[in-house]
Order: C-alpha cells, then sequence, then structure tokens
C-alpha cells in the first residue's frame, strides 16, 4: 500500500526562496525587452525625416537607448546570480529606464510629424523632457550600494540618506513644476513643434516666486547629491578588507576608466557624446558585475595600477603631442603654405621628438613605479648589494635601500633577530606614525619584519607588487639568516674557545690542586717509611700504610677526571653495552628493561659520549620521576645519523610543567653536535625522549 503525507504538511516555499528563481527569468525578459526596445527605436529613427530631429534639436534616439544594451546583459547577470542584492535591481532598472527613455524620445519626433500628432505623444514628450530626469539618481544609488546593496550604517547613513534627498530634489522638481518656468530658468524657449501637446500633466500650481528659488538650490544641491556618495564610497574603500576591499577596487577602477573616457572627449570634442557616456556607462556596469559576481576573475591590482599609469601616462604623451604639433605649426606657418607647413611639421616631430618619447614613457613611468616595473632589474639589483656587502649591519642596509628604490617608498625598515635575542634594525627614511609590518621567513621559520608606510598612495601594495615583494624578501630572509648564522658561528667559535680554557683551567687546579699534593705527599711518606724502616719497622709499615690510601685517593681523582673526559664504559663495554650498565645501575630490578641497537661500531667519539649522557639523563629521570614497569632504549642508525629514542610507561610529564635542567641539558647536548632532541608524552601514557644526532655531519 503507498503512503502519502498530508497535503498540508508540505511547508510552501519561502517568499523570498520563490522570488530568488524567479529573479533570474525577470532578469533575462527584461534584458530580451531592453534589446527589443531599442530595436524598435532603431526603426522609428530610420523611418523619421532628419529635418524633424533638426527643428527640435534632438538626436537619434536608440543612441539613447545604447547605454540600456551595454547594461541589460550585467544587469541579467546580477539578477541571476545575486537577485537579493539591491545593485543588481538598480543596474536592471537603469538600462530598461534607458532604453524606454530612448524609445519614448523616438516616438515623440515619429508621432509629431502626423496631423494630428499620433497618440501617445504628449506622454512621450513628458517621459523624455520631465520624467527622464531621475536618470540622475541611478549613479548616486549604484554608489550608495555598491557592493553589499545596502546602505552604510552608522552615520555614514545619514549622510547617504542626505544624499539621496539632494539627487532627488532636481527630478522631483522637473516632474512637479509647470514648463513655462523650467524654459524661463533653462534660457531656451520650447520649440514650437510641442506646443500643441499636454506638457504639464503632473505639474502643481506652484508660484514662480517659490519655483525658481527651488531651481536655483536645486542644482548646487545635484553637484552635493553626486559628492557625499563619492564620499561614501571612500570611507568605504578605506574601511573594507579582504574581499570586499576587491569589490571596492572594481568600483574605482570604473571611475578611473569613466574620467579618462570623458577627459578623451574633452580632448576630442565630437557629435558622438552619446557613445563616450554609452562607453563609460557599460564598462561601469561591466565593473560593478564583475566586482559583486567574481571579483577574482581578473587581478584587479594589476589592472588598476596599469589604468591609472597606462592611461595617465597616454593622456600626458597626448597631449605633448598636440602641444609639439601646435608649437611647430605655429612656428612655420608664416614660411609655408598649409600643406608644406603640416609635411615639416610632421618631419620635425618624426626625427626630433618620437625617438624622445619612449624614452619619456620609460623616464615617468620610473618615477611613478619605481623600480617595481623591472622586477629582473629590482632582484638583480639586490643580490649586486649584497655581494658588496661585508657584515649583517650593510646587508640590511642593502635590502632596505633596494626596497625603497623598488616601491618608490619614503621609509624602509628591516629588523632581524640578532645574537643574544635582541634585535637589528636597519631603516632608509624618515620613520612615520604608523608602519605595517610585513614577516620574514627563512624554511618557515620567521627571522624578521620588513616595515613600510601603513597610509598613503604608495602603501598600497597591488597582488603583482605582493609578488615581487616576496622575490625580494626571500633574498633578505637569506641575508639575514646568513649573517644570522655567520654571528652565531662566531659566538660558537668564542664559546668553545672560552669552553676549552674553562676545561684546562678545571684540569689544571683538579692537578694542581689535588692529585699534585696528594702525590706529593706520598712521595714524602715513602722517603719517611724508608729511614724507619731499618730501626723502626711497625711506624714505617703504618706510614706506607697511609701512603698506600693517599695512592687510592689519587687513584680515584684519576678515575673522575677521565670519566668527566669521557666514561671509561665506553671504551671497555662499546656504547651499547655501556647504556645497559648504566640502566641496571640506575633503575630498580622490578622495571622491565630492554636495548635494542645496531651497530655501533665506528662512531665519532662526540656522538659516543653525547648519546650515552642523553640516554644516562634519560634514565635517571625514568627512575625518579616516571614511576615505570617498562623501560625500551632503541639505538639506531637512520639516513646517516643516530636515533636515541628512550621510551617508558610511566606518569608522563604534567604540560604545565617547567623544562627542569635535566631536560634543557638533552637539548644542548644534541643542539652541540647540530642535532635535536625532543620529549613527548604519548596519548597512551608515558614519556619518549627521542634524539637525532648526526653522524660525520650527515644531518642537521
Amino acid at each position: 500500500m503507498e503512503v502519502r503525507e498530508p497535503v498540508d504538511a508540505v511547508a510552501p516555499p519561502a517568499p523570498l526562496a520563490r522570488w530568488d528563481r524567479a529573479a533570474p527569468v525577470v532578469g533575462w525578459l527584461g534584458a530580451a525587452g531592453t534589446l527589443a526596445v531599442v530595436a524598435g527605436t532603431a526603426v522609428l529613427d530610420a523611418a523619421t525625416p532628419e529635418a524633424a530631429r533638426a527643428a527640435t534639436e534632438s538626436g537619434l534616439g536608440w543612441e539613447i537607448g545604447l547605454s540600456g544594451v551595454l547594461l541589460a546583459v550585467p544587469g541579467a547577470l546580477l539578477l541571476g546570480r545575486a537577485p537579493r542584492n539591491a545593485v543588481s535591481w538598480v543596474v536592471a532598472g537603469t538600462a530598461l529606464f534607458w532604453a524606454l527613455d530612448g524609445l519614448a524620445s523616438s516616438w515623440l519626433l515619429y508621432a509629431l510629424e502626423s496631423d494630428p500628432p499620433l497618440p501617445g505623444a504628449s506622454f512621450a514628450f513628458w517621459f523624455v523632457q520631465r520624467f527622464g530626469a531621475w536618470l540622475l539618481l541611478g549613479l548616486p544609488l549604484l554608489l550608495l550600494l555598491y557592493p553589499d546593496g545596502r546602505l552604510p550604517r552608522g552615520g555614514w547613513r545619514t549622510v547617504s540618506l542626505v544624499a539621496l534627498g539632494c539627487a532627488a530634489l532636481l527630478p522631483l522638481l522637473v516632474v512637479t513644476l509647470p514648463v513655462a518656468i523650467l524654459d524661463r530658468r533653462a534660457g531656451q524657449p520650447l520649440p514650437e513643434v510641442f506646443r500643441g501637446l499636454e506638457l504639464d500633466p503632473t505639474s502643481l500650481p506652484v508660484p514662480e516666486a517659490v519655483a525658481l528659488p527651488l531651481l536655483q538650490l536645486a542644482w548646487p544641491l545635484g553637484a552635493v547629491g553626486i559628492l557625499l556618495p563619492l564620499a561614501v564610497v571612500v570611507h568605504r574603500l578605506r574601511a573594507a578588507s579582504g574581499e570586499d576591499r576587491r569589490r571596492m577596487r572594481w568600483l574605482l577602477w570604473a571611475g578611473v576608466v569613466d574620467a579618462l573616457v570623458m577627459l578623451g572627449a574633452l580632448l576630442f570634442p565630437t557629435t558622438t557624446v552619446s557613445y563616450d557616456l554609452a562607453l563609460a556607462v557599460g564598462l561601469t556596469g561591466l565593473a560593478v558585475t564583475v566586482g559583486i559576481l567574481r571579483p577574482r576573475a581578473v587581478d584587479i591590482d594589476r589592472l588598476l595600477g596599469r589604468t591609472l599609469v597606462y592611461g595617465g601616462l597616454a593622456v600626458g604623451v597626448v597631449v605633448l603631442d598636440l602641444l609639439v604639433l601646435g608649437t611647430a605649426g605655429l612656428l612655420l606657418d608664416d614660411r609655408f603654405d598649409e600643406r608644406n607647413a603640416l609635411l615639416v611639421t610632421l618631419l620635425v616631430v618624426a626625427v626630433g621628438y618620437v625617438p624622445l618619447r619612449a624614452a619619456l614613457w620609460r623616464i615617468v613611468r620610473r618615477w611613478v613605479l619605481g623600480e617595481r616595473a623591472d622586477p629582473y632589474r629590482v632582484v638583480s639589483g639586490l643580490a649586486e648589494r649584497l655581494e658588496r656587502s661585508d657584515d649583517a649591519d650593510q646587508q640590511l642596509m642593502a635590502v632596505a635601500a633596494a626596497v625603497a628604490e623598488a616601491f618608490r617608498s619614503p621609509y624602509v625598515g628591516v629588523e632581524v633577530a640578532s645574537v643574544g635575542g635582541g634585535r637589528l634594525l636597519a631603516e632608509h627614511g624618515e620613520r612615520p606614525a604608523a608602519v605595517q609590518s610585513l614577516p620574514i621567513a627563512y624554511r618557515g621559520e620567521e627571522v624578521g619584519r620588513l616595515l613600510l608606510p601603513e597610509r598613503g598612495v604608495r602603501a598600497q601594495l597591488l597582488t603583482r607588487d605582493e609578488r615581487l615583494l616576496a622575490d625580494v624578501v626571500r633574498q633578505a630572509a637569506a641575508a639575514a639568516r646568513a649573517g644570522s648564522l655567520a654571528a652565531e658561528l662566531q659566538a660558537s667559535r668564542e664559546q668553545l674557545v672560552a669552553a676549552r680554557e674553562e676545561e684546562r683551567r678545571r684540569l689544571r687546579r683538579d692537578l694542581h690542586d689535588g692529585l699534585g699534593p696528594s702525590l706529593g705527599a706520598v712521595v714524602l711518606r715513602i722517603d719517611t717509611a724508608r729511614n724507619l724502616a731499618a730501626d723502626r719497622p711497625q711506624e714505617a709499615d703504618a706510614v706506607l700504610r697511609r701512603a698506600r690510601d693517599d695512592v687510592a685517593a689519587a687513584l680515584a681523582d684519576v678515575r673522575r677526571l677521565v670519566h668527566d673526559l669521557r666514561p671509561p664504559a665506553l671504551d671497555d663495554l662499546g656504547l651499547t653495552g655501556a647504556v645497559r650498565q648504566q640502566a641496571e645501575r640506575v633503575l630498580p630490578p622490578a622495571v622491565d628493561t630492554t636495548i635494542t641497537a645496531d651497530d655501533d661500531g665506528e662512531l665519532p667519539a662526540a656522538v659516543e659520549v653525547a648519546a650515552y649522557r642523553i640516554a644516562s639523563e634519560a634514565l635517571a629521570n625514568v627512575a625518579r620521576h616516571a614511576r615505570a614497569t617498562r623501560v625500551g632504549v632503541a639505538l639506531v642508525r637512520d639516513d646517516g645519523a643516530l636515533v636515541v629514542t628512550v621510551a617508558d610507561d610511566g606518569v608522563g610529564i604534567a604540560p604545565d610543567a617547567p623544562a627542569g635542567v635535566g631536560l634543557v641539558s638533552l637539548r644542548e647536548r644534541a643542539a652541540e653536535l647540530g642535532g635535536s632532541c625532543t620529549v613527548e608524552c604519548p596519548a597512551g601514557g608515558g614519556t619518549v625522549v627521542r634524539a637525532v644526532l648526526p653522524v660525520g655531519g650527515a644531518r642537521g
């Protein structure tokens, strides 16, 4: 039998979820509608005589709708992928708005060709001349809502609302004030062809004495409505981090490109202003779409940097070209006719200026970017500086100078660890109040840090700059590590010399103060016994017994000195036998002891002594603290090293227990040979001491 759940047991889909599924369809239908509207607009433009456009000083409607075409696909993509983001609706709605505005403009001219005008002419006039002013609100909305579709929080939300109010005042007045007042304010009378239309369907009876001051106020407030959103964008860009900062950089790139497009339109004025505007609008829509949906699709840092540098340089070169051409033309125009003057001017420019322009480009680019534009030059230059540096201080200064020159930074600091736990700092330039720190690592170990200014234009590192800086820092780390190792080596040499002299002093003191007097006393007692032997043999025998005791004590001192230098058991029993003897000596008989070893022949003397001392100290710790029942000692050759392992099943070591002298000495003995020693407490209990001692320098 089939079991069915009750119909009311299935919860209806949430409204937001249902809308999320519908939004992509709405987006692509809107995009298709926008394209269809612009196509219809082009048909109307083709059917409208050119004289009608000349009479009204109107342009082609499809040129107005071109901005909508370029925004249609970005709007559909945004609605399909981010339907809950208000920016998606702003982009898609603006696309349709541009298309409808172009259609209304074309229909208005086409309808006026009939007598009487075709239906909808008055509505088309109202849409173009009055309602179309609301297009001005699209840019502030986009700036305030990007990238998450919400207004900023706190005091900046109030700023955003004020900005929207300022931007909305002029469109509101255009829709509600009579056309006669708007014409007087503009200073241009309305063309006669529009006089027969219904011009004021939404106008309110506002007195002219009130309307004109409001219009006078609306224009500067409209500028405020653009400047305040720009301030909000700057605030968000400075406060953003991570992915949000990358998204904000896409909007910044759109602003830079739009500025370059408009600057190009000013330098080369043509009648294609609509194309320039459409290009700027389309690039903005593209940047917003990529910034929201795929901010990592392109390296925006690199794209932004190249756009700023090469766009600015291109504009500068074009301006300079025009100045050179204009100057040459002015100087030669009086001597030649127009054609010859142009030819001579071009010849002068080609021979004298063009070869210098490439060099000028390189100089300006290096001045703007520093040496970072040529990564090979930066790395090779640093290598040369390091080769010319003798000590660690000079090497650090070379690194700081190279980074400062490469990134045009007013301050660079290189700080590394020095011998004795101190820090060595090399600085280039004057240190600012706030700096950012970048770690300098060598083989996974942090050996220092690189200090750069936290604020300022040159403090912003692009992704490309970070990669170059990583290459430089690797060389800095190697230089810092080499300097540190050289200092440590010198310190180790000094310690070895000092330890050798201290050991010699101790041996001299022990021999001079201990063994020497003892042997001297033995000589005196023997001489005394010889003198007493003939006459008083019993007293001579007593003196000889005391001499024997002195010799035994001296022999014990000799054995102690010999044992301190090298345990005799190593020579008598070998490393394995010496460790076994030591285990039998320090561990109670109840402890089950297992010793496994490879053939330990041909071990260096220093390795034998270190292995014996480490094993002895570990066994002594087991006897004193572990309360173990089993102990295992392993002496194994592994990859050119002797691995000493002492494991027990005792109580282990508390996590918060401080390291005692014994544990510290284990690590120090291993470190003296370039090895390592670890003390671990496995989850199953007990303690494992593991020392890796290189044999013949094969392993560190």
